[in-house]
């Protein structure tokens, strides 16, 4: 703002604007009013504009008498100079900017900035959650959304309990050893015992509200050695029993090649009516009929 001294007699000359919210803060869905106080001029009709600027964008929202864009059908000038915005929606946290031409005044120009930010509640965390777990293991549980603003931290519950953050401070949980991660959403147990099984559930919160996953059962079982020997064992077995039916299979020639089947390409079977007789010719065969009376 500017100092400006008065003297006796003299009028004061320049554009002035106060607001008496410069940080207002809304949940998504409720109306807003932006306050942008003319506090001094001579002007008797001075230019209002509103300009939007986000994510280092700046764009009109009132100019030349009109709304602009969205804002349209959803927001209005309140007292001359102040906006309205209903109907709020997360894509309305931005900086706004009021500014006022008065062309009569000494000091022509003035603006304001209003900083508002728009609220959203949590929306239905996801969590996961392993359905069963060896004791002495580690078991990772997790918990996350990503709709929320501001955005959520998570805190977790066993059984509809809470599960301390510092496990040293709760006796009820003192035989447990885990880390809870209230931003990440993150429940590590570094290694489960039978008394960690249970209906683990998690709530995300922020200044807008709440909301919480569905209970989820997590088993703590103990691993059993001997199942595990006496398994392997059993496929062992099965495995020699195959391999001795697959030799036994081979020597009773159940999987020899059929190849020969028939008559022997060395010795042809003989017709009815022929006798073959082998002459001392290297490999010649000559034959004689006789016939069968």
């Amino acid at each position: 703002y500017y100092l400006l001294f008065v003297f006796p007699g003299c009028r004061l000359l320049a554009v002035e604007l106060t607001s008496s919210n410069t940080k207002p803060v809304v949940q998504e869905f409720q109306s807003v009013e932006l306050s942008c106080i003319i506090k001094s001029t001579i002007t008797p009709d001075p230019r209002i504009e509103w300009k939007k600027i986000r994510d280092g964008e700046t764009s009109y929202v009132f100019f030349d008498n009109k709304m602009q864009g969205d804002f349209v059908t959803r927001a209005e000038i309140l007292s001359r100079t102040s906006l309205v915005i209903k109907n709020t929606t997360r894509m309305d946290t931005a900086t706004y900017r009021c500014e006022v031409a008065a062309p009569s005044d000494t000091k022509t120009i003035d603006e304001i900035n209003i900083h508002l930010t728009v609220q959203v509640k949590p929306m239905t965390p996801r969590c996961t959650v392993p359905k069963a777990v060896p004791v002495g293991k580690t078991a990772s549980l997790h918990c996350h959304e990503n709709e929320g603003y501001p955005k959520s931290t998570y805190s977790w519950y066993r059984n509809s309990e809470p599960l301390s953050p510092d496990t040293k401070s709760n006796t009820r949980h003192h035989n447990s050893s885990y880390t809870v991660n209230p931003t990440t959403g993150t429940l590590v147990f570094h290694a489960v015992h039978k008394g960690d099984t249970g209906r683990y559930s998690c709530i995300a919160t922020n200044d807008a509200g709440f909301a919480k996953c569905e209970e989820q059962e997590m088993e703590v079982y103990d691993l059993n050695i001997g199942g595990i020997i006496g398994g392997v064992l059993v496929v062992v077995a099965v495995l020699v029993l195959i391999t001795l039916g697959i030799c036994c299979a081979y020597r009773k020639g159940y999987f020899a090649n059929g190849k020969e089947s028939g008559e022997s390409y060395k010795t042809p079977a003989k017709p009815d009516g022929v006798n073959y007789i082998r002459t001392d010719d290297e490999g010649d065969f000559r034959h004689k009929s006789s016939f069968v009376i």
